[in-house]
């Protein structure tokens, strides 16, 4: 236990298997990030792959300033797990489909209640407020596939008689608009703590993880309505921040990108719209920097997909998954972008961080019905 937990350097370490699919390139990226100033710690997790000049699937401990372009454009980004009183038994997937209809499109006035009672700071984005988003961001309808932990789920309520609702998304525009200010006024630099300019961005990223959180809320709120069910909330971890730490004696910045907390009790983590997620029992540990992984991790860039996939599967083929799941994806090159085979599998990284002893799996869920885009918002 523990060996999966490989020193790159003496700031550096990576999480993973030896099967565990890194690309050079990635590792590059956390080698270069641990150079920066103000640097103590990097951690890489076993879905780390390369970014735009920095990885995705990492974890970054800095003393005395920070760096807003480690968090990214999408700060907040993260998961919300509901639970619901859908049963699964006798699904009629056509029928679950067609009430969802289009969720692309802004919240109708009907929605003005909901979004004034969550108490949300103006931003000028709030027409994007339960929204889902491209990229990978996913809202997908589960079930209970396999219990590891029946004690577990029954203080959670979570049965195999009714689904489960994943919801993956973030701050949206919101969060891009954050970062493009920072990079205009101060470039890739870091701000240092304490000072004027840090005070103005943490206020703001802040803000932007509310919104994020509050997007969550109401996009799963708005499924079960057209659903016509009922949910409740089981957790929302945030995979996209900088927030106060104190790592290896040191008070600093922990930033994550693409990473769930391990401090923060129970989480999932899911593989692609093609493969199963798994609820962990994290097992915090400073040596990953209290991270773990958030999801299965690319292994293709965006701009490949379609060259290698086209002629292997169409777009209906790809709308039906081996396990039987159904994804709604109207972007035609959105659904290549992100096809199961663009991804890692999720045993290899959910083992990887086993074998470090950094989870205790809980259970598997599996796909049943995902919502990606009506080809409205990408």
């Amino acid at each position: 236990m523990g060996t999966c937990i490989r020193n790159l350097s003496d700031s550096a370490v990576l999480v993973a298997a030896d099967d565990t699919w890194i690309e050079g390139k990635a590792i590059q990226q956390l080698e270069t990030t641990a150079r920066l100033a103000g640097m103590h710690r990097v951690a890489g997790m076993p879905d780390l792959h390369p970014g735009r000049g920095y990885p995705v699937g990492a974890a970054f401990f800095s003393v005395g300033r920070f760096y807003p372009a480690l968090v990214g454009n999408d700060i907040g980004c993260g998961m919300a797990l509901w639970r619901t009183d859908i049963p699964t038994a006798k699904l009629h997937l056509d029928k679950l489909e067609k009430r969802l209809g289009n969720l692309d499109l802004p919240l109708d006035e009907s929605w003005q209640g909901a979004v004034a009672g969550l108490e949300l700071p103006t931003t000028g984005h709030e027409r994007s407020l339960g929204t889902i988003g491209g990229g990978n961001h996913f809202a997908e309808l589960q079930q209970l596939d396999e219990s590891y932990d029946d004690a577990a789920l029954a203080a959670l309520n979570i049965e195999h008689k009714h689904l489960l609702l994943l919801v993956h998304s973030g701050s949206r525009g919101l969060g891009e608009a954050i970062l493009r200010e920072q990079v205009d006024l101060f470039g890739h630099q870091g701000l240092e703590a304490g000072s004027d300019a840090s005070s103005h961005y943490l206020s703001r990223h802040d803000g932007a993880l509310r919104f994020a959180e509050a997007n969550r809320q109401l996009i799963a709120r708005r499924m079960l309505e057209r659903l016509r069910a009922d949910g409740e909330r089981l957790l929302d971890i945030n995979h996209n921040l900088v927030s106060p730490a104190r790592v290896d004696g040191l008070d600093g910045w922990l930033h994550r990108k693409g990473a769930t907390p391990s401090d923060q009790g129970a989480v999932v983590i899911p593989g692609s719209r093609g493969d199963y997620s798994y609820l962990v029992q994290p097992i915090a540990d400073e040596r990953s920097l209290l991270s773990l992984a958030h999801g299965a991790g690319r292994k293709w860039m965006r701009s490949e997909c379609k060259d290698r996939l086209a002629a292997r599967y169409s777009v209906e083929q790809l709308s039906r998954t081996a396990l039987g799941s159904r994804v709604i994806c109207a972007d035609r090159a959105l659904i290549y972008e992100e096809a199961p085979e663009a991804y890692k599998a999720i045993d290899s990284v959910v083992g990887a961080l086993r074998e470090a002893g950094l989870v205790r799996v809980l259970a598997r869920f599996k796909p049943v019905l995902t919502y990606k885009t009506r080809g409205g918002c990408c």
